[in-house]
């Protein structure tokens, strides 16, 4: 059940009616059974790894709570994370390293392994990373393990993130199920306009940039360098589109039952430097979780300078592979991808001090708006060089579309004019166009504050505006969200 599909819309007001007619101290039951229902529509057997995943979770949550000695803690954790990491793992990359290996030993010897033939759960690699963190939050005892079991399976389980996030922390969302579960006002409003806003990300301009980022991306080796630059260009911002959107629809849904979950997204392409990227607005809620259970525990930057580029390098290609399979396969772009942006941070870290210099010396001329530009600009440009890698199907088309747009970058600019631009390219770059233009306005005062201020006319006049555009523009149903392919 996608959230752009009509049996969403009929499964929605029905979970809220069962949600407000119940005790406020039961509403969490609704919400859990709920959930079920929304998982196992898409394929009732992934509700046996969803169970399994709960059980391990609660189970060796418990025993760790209840253990007394260090040894013993350290084997439950242990087995909770090898089982749930070590299956996500396994699903993902057995195939794969299977066939590699194959082809690696081909020509000296002839060998065939067997194959598990199982495609990664909808949304395993969410909620297994959010499993993984409840375990460790109880071993350091941030949380307790002794927490209520039907709310321990809602944390897992809750249907807005289960299948693209955010990732949320149990420390943040169990507290939250233990107070009274009902929204206010103000609330609800809030949660209608990011479900509005969402929806007109994902099936206004998500999906209207997806066919042309499609067919350029498949054509690479006959596509011209001006369409592998708009391809570059629209799956940027499709990618963009898709993810946020579906991260505003399932903190606009939490917000009409209560909950509020943590921002994933901060306007990502207005960033200065690519550490502000991945560190500050974009999929906030995995950076952060690198950033605590692998990079912080690993030493970070207390370790010394070689030690933090290695933990740095280690963060980033563990987050490709992580990506690894989201749609376009699993192949060795992705750790491409994540070593491109390690390697941007690492740039990022040897530089900053030269860029601190430069704002105690030049302010001016640090903070000028011609700077501010350049930067943006770069950082974006940037992070679309590595989107590159993470779209394309092989490391060798990726390395092509590079070579041919960067070769041929003076042709580019001269035969702008006369290409025989269509109606989807126009509709396309217009909305990025105003994607951008609420996005800056976005930066400097939230849009919902200034719609809340704003004359009822003006008001109401953007909510048809938007409503509108999801009748006549959206594709309804078109594709699937990105992130929930893996």
């Amino acid at each position: 059940m996608l959230f752009t599909s009509l049996e969403f819309f009929a499964f929605l007001p029905l979970v809220l009616l069962l949600f407000s007619t119940m005790r406020v101290s039961q509403r969490w039951a609704v919400l859990l059974v709920g959930s079920y229902v929304f998982y196992g529509i898409w394929n009732p057997f992934n509700l046996v790894y969803l169970g399994a995943v709960t059980l391990v979770v609660h189970g060796c949550g418990w025993a760790l709570e209840r253990a007394k000695y260090v040894i013993i803690r350290k084997a439950l954790l242990a087995a909770g994370l090898v089982t749930v990491l070590g299956s996500l793992v396994a699903f993902k990359f057995y195939d794969f390293a299977a066939g590699e290996f194959e082809r690696l030993v081909a020509p000296t010897i002839a060998v065939q392994l067997p194959r598990l033939a199982v495609s990664t759960p909808v949304g395993y690699s969410f909620y297994a990373v959010s499993a993984s963190s409840y375990l460790i939050d109880v071993y350091v005892r941030r949380l307790s393990g002794a927490s209520h079991p039907g709310h321990a399976a809602l944390y897992v389980a809750y249907f807005p993130k289960i299948f693209a996030g955010p990732i949320e922390r149990a420390t943040h969302f169990l507290p939250q199920l233990l107070a009274a579960l009902r929204a206010d006002p103000d609330r609800i409003v809030l949660g209608l306009q990011l479900i509005g806003w969402g929806l007109f990300k994902k099936v206004v301009i998500a999906d209207n940039l997806a066919p042309l980022v499609d067919r350029n991306f498949a054509i690479a080796a006959f596509a011209s360098p001006i369409e592998l630059l708009i391809g570059v260009y629209f799956f940027a911002f499709q990618i963009y589109c898709d993810f946020s959107g579906y991260t505003d629809i399932a903190i606009g849904i939490s917000l009409l039952f209560g909950i509020q979950l943590m921002e994933n997204f901060r306007r990502p392409y207005l960033s200065r430097a690519t550490s502000e990227f991945w560190g500050e607005r974009w999929h906030i809620s995995l950076g952060r979780w690198f950033r605590d259970y692998l990079y912080i525990p690993s030493g970070g930057s207390h370790a010394g300078p070689a030690r933090q580029y290695l933990n740095i390098m280690i963060v980033f290609v563990v987050s490709g592979l992580w990506h690894a399979g989201l749609g376009y396969g699993v192949g060795w772009t992705f750790l491409v991808w994540g070593a491109l942006n390690g390697g941007y941070q690492w740039a990022g870290l040897a530089t900053h001090q030269s860029w601190r210099r430069l704002g105690e010396r030049l302010p001016g001329v640090a903070q000028s708006a011609v700077l501010v530009v350049f930067r943006v600009l770069l950082t974006f440009h940037l992070i679309a060089i590595s989107w590159v890698f993470f779209r394309a199907r092989s490391i060798d088309d990726a390395l092509m579309i590079l070579r041919k747009i960067g070769t041929n970058l003076l042709d580019i600019a001269s035969v702008v004019v006369g290409y025989p631009f269509t109606a989807d390219h126009f509709l396309g770059m217009a909305l990025i166009v105003l994607l951008l233009v609420v996005e800056i306005f976005d930066e400097r005062r939230s849009v919902s504050q200034r719609l809340a201020t704003a004359p009822t006319m003006l008001r109401w006049g953007v909510y048809y505006l938007v409503i509108f555009g999801l009748l006549i523009l959206g594709r309804w149903q078109a594709k699937e969200f990105i992130y929930m392919q893996f």
